[in-house]
């Protein structure tokens, strides 16, 4: 077996690998035509990467390439549908760095709060300024964090800001049991946790599903002088309208690691308008570079090359071998009886069962939203004959969810 590490990994990962290959290259600096060219001589059987673009044209260059390793837990770096068409399984290390990035949304936010970066300015600068900086800081205890997206990172960051005797709203799809008994968590829609939250901290994946997620609407739902904070993907923010929402005093501040048109990691220097807005206070993606999340994610890749070259399984694939996935309704509706019964007739009468369904209520109880889990995909004419067929139903989307 040969391994191609063409990102960064910590030097015990790397011994690691040596003993199970037969040879490793290590040459994490490789980028674009360099690593299309690299794969092609190398020839690996197996490649890791971090933040290392692998689009469709590179991957026609490794002839014996069958699996790529996301050395993290995002994957939209990586053409995972041009890797299925050849055999490439491609595997991520979701979790490994969920409480490095939680740590980092909690420090934004402290930060934001006492305004912790401008304190050390001003104070390197020789500057005094106790009467100013003692009136700035609201303070976090009692205040409503929303948590768009409560997977692995979005509850770290939970159990963090209770700590703190925040409360917390949630976005989630599907259930999240580390949170839903909790007395200070609720789980809300995404537009009723806006509305409600004085910071909102964003925790979804990149792609297409999530692209400018919060928009010129949303952010208007917000409240004034609320925070927003992302360590998720830039594209997540329509970021022209955040910086003009900061700029106009609808938002107090914002605090990101992600950036649109980020620079490359060895980059010296960064083009990007929201250098220049006072009250975004940024960090240089670096949510996940912890010691401890770093060893955390060497150690996965490890786990994943062993179990792969012992029995061929590609743990965490995600686009070939995955878990299947089922179709989730998502009903909109005034909270009345009558509207789930009709969902569940149509439903029947098309022999579409219910794998898994709850309920959230919202609007001060008015309106409704459920999560139905099916076990078969509702063609366009049943959705449409749901949407149609009871007065109290607002509005109603499928998704895929694994």
């Amino acid at each position: 077996m040969k391994i191609l590490v063409a990102d960064k990994m910590e030097p015990w990962g790397l011994d690691q690998l040596k003993g199970l290959a037969d040879e490793v290259a290590f040459e994490p600096d490789l980028k674009d035509d360099a690593l299309k060219k690299r794969l092609a001589e190398f020839d690996p059987d197996v490649m890791t990467v971090r933040s290392t673009k692998v689009p469709k044209e590179m991957l026609a260059a490794a002839k014996k390439l069958r699996l790529i390793i996301r050395a993290g837990s995002g994957f939209d770096t990586i053409d995972i549908k041009a890797a299925a068409e050849r055999d490439i399984r491609v595997c991520n290390c979701p979790g490994m760095n969920a409480i490095a990035v939680a740590e980092l949304a909690m420090g934004l936010i402290l930060a934001l709060d006492r305004k912790i970066p401008d304190n050390v300015a001003d104070l390197r600068a020789g500057k005094w300024k106790k009467k100013f900086y003692a009136k700035a800081g609201k303070g976090l205890k009692g205040q409503t964090l929303g948590i768009i997206g409560a997977g692995r990172i979005g509850a770290e960051l939970a159990k963090r800001a209770l700590a703190f005797d925040m409360k917390v709203l949630y976005y989630h799809i599907g259930r999240q049991l580390e949170l839903v008994d909790h007395p200070n968590t609720a789980r809300a829609e995404l537009d009723d946790l806006l509305l409600q939250s004085d910071i909102v901290s964003i925790h979804v994946p990149g792609g297409g599903a999530t692209h400018h997620l919060i928009d010129e609407r949303r952010l208007a739902l917000m409240k004034d002088g609320a925070v927003l904070i992302n360590t998720s993907r830039a594209g997540v923010i329509d970021e022209a309208v955040l910086i003009k929402a900061l700029k106009e005093g609808k938002l107090s501040g914002a605090g990101l690691d992600v950036y649109a048109d980020e620079p490359a990691a060895e980059s010296p220097t960064i083009d990007s308008p929201v250098t220049k807005v006072p009250n975004i206070y940024g960090t240089h993606h670096i949510g996940a570079s912890t010691e401890q999340a770093q060893m955390a994610v060497a150690e996965e890749v490890v786990r994943i090359v062993a179990r792969f070259k012992e029995t061929g399984e590609a743990l965490h694939c995600v686009n070939l071998a995955q878990p299947i996935a089922n179709p989730m309704l998502i009903v909109q509706m005034e909270n009345k009886p009558g509207g789930l019964a009709h969902v569940f007739g149509v439903l029947g009468e098309a022999g579409i069962a219910a794998v898994e369904m709850d309920q959230v209520i919202h609007d001060d109880g008015k309106s409704a939203c459920a999560h139905i889990r099916l076990d078969k995909q509702p063609d366009e004419a049943l959705v449409e004959k749901i949407r149609a067929g009871h007065p109290t139903i607002t509005g109603i989307d499928v998704i895929s969810v694994a």
